[in-house]
């Protein structure tokens, strides 16, 4: 039963990963009620993370090929700094910093104490409240040629609150973009940028970790579930790229605020553990 409970969380993983609606979470709620109702851990969602970035590459590989040439080359003084590509390459590093930082200060937190559903029901509640306002709100007249190294922090701030399941890695930073006033596409392809240096790194040491601390998966289930998220992944953030440039968040932030009320009734009726 585990390698079909591991392949439904790999799907689970690639359909949400780049959803503002936390695939931690549901990552989560889903493992408390498959039969072995257990939490699947902090590094198998980190590890399956790693197919659905790998899908975030492939799908902007020649963006990520240009960016990385023209920072490489900006290093070595053959294009200028201000070059847009070479600047995003910046931005990016920028960006990653706060959710590197944070992610090792509460590692021990993230693990375990963030992982309650009580806070994962709070959280996708109020930030999918959030979201909506900075939907409704935000001025969306910006584009990801007027990123500034300000905004790239704010960004990476946002990132980091992803480390809180429920918050959502692309809902958090797209919540921010629109506040400053980005456009959805803008948000969401910049979010979805950002996350590669966080997600690769994160996984990575997870799997390592993984090696010695074996999880509820084995490795085998889990490398199954991460290549069942790359494929699925990959066509989800195609879609969701072209569905934010002529819809709103609303469907989202709807999804999120009836999850969360129907966990809180879950978990107050005692089906679930938190």
């Amino acid at each position: 039963m585990n390698w079909f409970e591991a392949a439904f969380l790999g799907l689970i993983q690639g359909l949400t990963e780049f959803l503002p609606i936390s695939s931690s979470a549901h990552l989560r709620i889903i493992g408390e009620m498959l039969p072995g109702a257990s939490d699947p851990g902090a590094a198998f969602t980190a590890i399956t993370q790693l197919g659905t970035e790998t899908a975030v590459v492939v799908f902007f590989w020649r963006d990520i090929v240009r960016i990385i040439g023209a920072w490489f080359n900006a290093l070595l003084g053959k294009r200028p700094h201000a070059d847009p590509d070479a600047r995003m390459g910046w931005l990016i590093i920028l960006g990653s910093l706060p959710i590197a930082v944070l992610g090792l200060l509460f590692e021990n937190q993230i693990d375990t104490t963030f992982r309650s559903l009580w806070i994962v029901a709070t959280t996708l509640i109020v930030f999918g409240l959030i979201l909506a306002v900075a939907d409704y709100y935000g001025r969306q007249d910006r584009d990801l040629s007027q990123l500034t190294p300000k905004h790239g922090v704010y960004f990476g701030l946002a990132q980091a609150l992803a480390l809180i399941p429920g918050v959502s890695r692309s809902g958090g930073t797209i919540t921010a973009g629109l506040f400053m006033g980005y456009t959805r596409e803008a948000a969401a392809r910049y979010s979805f940028l950002l996350a590669i240096p966080a997600v690769f790194a994160s996984g990575l040491y997870k799997l390592v970790k993984s090696f010695d601390e074996p999880g509820y998966y084995t490795l085998p289930q889990t490398a199954l579930a991460t290549v069942i998220a790359f494929v699925v992944g990959f066509v989800i953030v195609g879609w969701f790229l072209k569905y934010v440039s002529t819809h709103s968040y609303r469907i989202f932030v709807w999804y999120r605020v009836v999850l969360g009320l129907a966990l809180y009734l879950l978990l107050g009726f005692n089906v679930i553990n938190a």
